[in-house]
Parts: C-alpha cells; sequence; structure tokens
C-alpha cells in the first residue's frame, strides 16, 4: 500500500478538523450544512474492502462515533452517511446533518447550489467546537 496523500480537492473544500487513530477528520467549506468527512489515513484506497479487518472495524468504529457526536451537537432530522467517491476517488466517509429547512432537503446535497463557505471566524468556532466534543478521541 502507498503512503497515504489527501486528495487535492480534499485539501481544496475541506478544512483539517483532526486524526484519530486512523481517520482524519476534515470539515467541508459549506456553511449550509454541518458537514464532515472521515478518510482513512492508508495510501491507495478507493473502496471499503481496501481496508484491512483491523482498519476497517476501526474506521467505522470513528465514523459511528463522528456520527452520533454531530447527532448530539447538530441535532438533523437526518444524518445522512455516504461514501460516493466519484469525483474524488480517494476513499472517504461524507457525514451531513440534514434539515428540512435546508436548501436541498430532501434531494442529495450534491450539485444542488453552489458551496457558502465560512465566513470570518465560523469555521474555526464549529471545528473548535468539534475538536472539544471529540477531544478524548482525537489525537492531535
Amino acid at each position: 500500500m502507498s503512503s497515504f496523500h489527501l486528495h487535492p480537492q480534499l485539501r481544496q473544500d475541506c478544512h483539517e478538523v483532526g486524526r484519530f487513530e486512523l481517520g482524519l477528520l476534515l470539515m467541508m467549506n459549506d456553511s449550509a450544512y454541518p458537514w464532515f468527512i472521515l478518510v482513512p489515513q492508508r495510501g491507495g484506497l478507493t473502496e471499503l474492502y481496501q481496508l484491512n479487518d483491523r482498519d476497517r472495524s476501526l474506521w467505522l468504529a470513528e465514523s459511528c462515533l463522528l456520527a452520533e457526536t454531530m447527532t448530539a451537537m447538530f441535532r438533523p432530522d437526518k444524518l445522512n452517511v455516504a461514501a460516493i467517491g466519484n469525483l474524488v476517488p480517494q476513499l472517504h466517509i461524507h457525514h451531513i446533518a440534514r434539515y428540512r429547512t435546508d436548501p436541498a432537503w430532501p434531494a442529495p446535497v450534491w450539485g444542488k447550489f453552489p458551496p457558502q463557505p465560512y465566513a470570518g471566524d465560523q469555521a474555526e468556532r464549529r471545528i473548535e467546537q468539534m475538536r472539544q466534543a471529540l477531544r478524548a478521541q482525537l489525537l492531535d
């Protein structure tokens, strides 16, 4: 397996939040939705089955922890969790808090509206909020 490098599109579209034992936690720079992305820090992966058994279990546990944390923090009507990968082939899981009042509801968020980048210190405040909620699990 090759060394881990974050896909350039994820690097461009996201803010880094922190690192779990396996997953790199990112926040999408779109203030329309609480939207976090978990990327396993292993190189050359495009599909879930390519993770070894230990890493797969660990990554799914990290994803579930993120989902529980987001549900507690944001109280969404629905939490969308998906690994799509059509535009960014690097294995990653989207976690998106959805509300009946959000601009794309009930359709998927992809391609509906242009992203609404966070303004001022909004991104840093949300990142810090997530870091505090996950402080016992994040390595940095």
